[in-house]
């Protein structure tokens, strides 16, 4: 492949990096499905998204400054990748704009999806989270004929992803395949028909029927903690990032008490 490049073959459950490692490579994904994961300091383990093929993982190697890996990208099936040096990225994205153009696409997708998630985990019910996730996995919406199968994932992995519990998950993945909407049976097949809970909120006596206090409480927990496992990494490289801008705020701050005190 030439210098500071290279394809890489990585079985389920391999790590392309891991949280910690020295941030130096970006990756290509070419084939096979991927998640990204990050682990708070007490343990707690949560994921942040999942990769197919087309998607570039890694990409804060090219920071100017360079750092430590902030999750973890691991491999759910079988997967081939294009291993890039950090030296050669930044040299490819100097002198070849159609590549460059190709990867800022990219990034505002990706962008876009990371907005998409969160208003998906703060406005939408558990549920239609599982939904969406299950459709993402699917690939719908891309061009072209896709597989309606998705890769093996457990039930716990989809609970972390939408911020609830593994017996709502069961609930909902029982509800999903008595209307219609999936089918499993050693492999989960995503139907078009599960397009109608996201676009048109259409369930059987959804919009009549609501959550428990209890359910809602618990659904909000597990958001939260979510939240925590995915910052707690990222917080102290942030207030690095902010330790000389900190003095001025504060200072603004109370500026500002003292002329609304006046």
């Amino acid at each position: 492949m030439g210098l500071g490049r290279q394809i890489v073959h990585l079985e389920p459950k391999e790590t392309f990096f891991t949280q910690g490692d020295e941030a130096n490579t970006v990756f290509y994904l070419q084939t096979g499905r991927a998640k990204l994961s990050v682990v708070s300091e007490n343990g707690k383990e949560a994921t942040i998204t999942l990769l197919s093929v087309g998607d570039f993982v890694g990409e804060e190697s090219l920071a100017s400054i360079p750092g430590l890996r902030l999750a973890t990208a691991s491999a759910l099936n079988t997967c081939a990748a294009l291993k890039i040096t950090r030296e050669e990225m930044t040299r490819v994205m100097h002198d070849e704009p159609v590549f460059a153009d190709f990867f800022l696409k990219f990034m505002l997708a990706r962008s876009m999806r990371t907005q998409a998630d969160l208003v998906d985990q703060l406005f939408n019910s558990s549920e239609k989270r599982l939904a969406r996730i299950l459709l993402i996995m699917a690939e719908f919406g891309k061009p072209g004929d896709r597989d309606t199968f998705i890769p093996p994932i457990s039930q716990e992995t989809l609970a972390e992803m939408i911020g609830t519990t593994r017996s709502r998950v069961s609930f909902f993945m029982n509800r999903f395949r008595s209307l219609g909407y999936i089918n499993y049976n050693g492999r989960i097949q995503v139907n078009k028909s599960l397009l109608n809970v996201v676009l048109l909120d259409q369930l059987p006596d959804h919009n009549s029927q609501k959550p428990l206090l209890s359910t809602v409480k618990a659904d909000l927990k597990l958001a939260i903690s979510k939240v925590d496992a995915v910052l707690d990494p990222v917080i102290p490289i942030v207030k690095t990032i902010l330790k000389p801008v900190i003095p001025i705020v504060d200072a603004v701050k109370r500026k500002l008490s003292v002329v609304a005190g006046d």
